[in-house]
């Protein structure tokens, strides 16, 4: 096959899959970090203003949610994490949504109306935070950490469920 006949039947396909895709939530990507230290040093409050340290999470595995109220992808997402957050309890599984720009009041009007059962934090002054987990240009973005506090897996982007489910059976083990 000559490289004008494959770059006429396959540039299309191609290009057609990639606009579908981002008719749907855009394209999502996966990166394996290879056991490097996720930064536990934050501090934020809570939806209900209360302090709480990622720093105090570690020894347990984590799912750690970078959201917002706004975004459909995440709403998607959510009531997969509600369910992770019962399914893993027993694994001492902690999932903690990281609301980029909402306020407080709008998250917990939100966390009320969804029945939200894990601590939903206010992301917004930190900006610090959002650029040392890459959350700054897409959402949702989650991380997956380990119980010594070394990252499995990123998913930048909506993954599907089954994605989180078979990643989070390799984090609780």
């Amino acid at each position: 096959m000559t490289k004008t006949l494959w770059r006429s039947r396959w540039i299309p396909a191609g290009l057609t899959a990639v606009a579908l895709a981002s008719l749907v939530g855009g394209v999502p990507s996966c990166a394996r970090h290879g056991g490097q230290a996720a930064k536990l040093d934050f501090v934020l409050d809570d939806m209900n203003g209360h302090e709480v340290q990622l720093a105090s999470y570690k020894g347990r595995p984590i799912l750690l949610d970078f959201w917002a109220t706004w975004c459909g992808p995440c709403k998607t997402e959510i009531p997969w994490f509600i369910e992770f957050a019962d399914q893993y309890k027993s694994q001492n599984l902690a999932v903690l949504g990281v609301s980029v720009d909402d306020a407080p009041e709008d998250i917990r009007a939100f966390a009320s109306a969804r029945k939200v059962n894990y601590p939903l934090l206010v992301g917004e002054p930190h900006r610090d935070l959002r650029v040392a987990y890459e959350a700054m240009d897409v959402i949702p973005v989650s991380w997956l950490i380990r119980r010594d506090g070394t990252v499995l897996a990123k998913a930048e982007g909506m993954h599907p469920k089954e994605w989180f489910q078979a990643n989070l059976d390799a984090l609780v083990k």
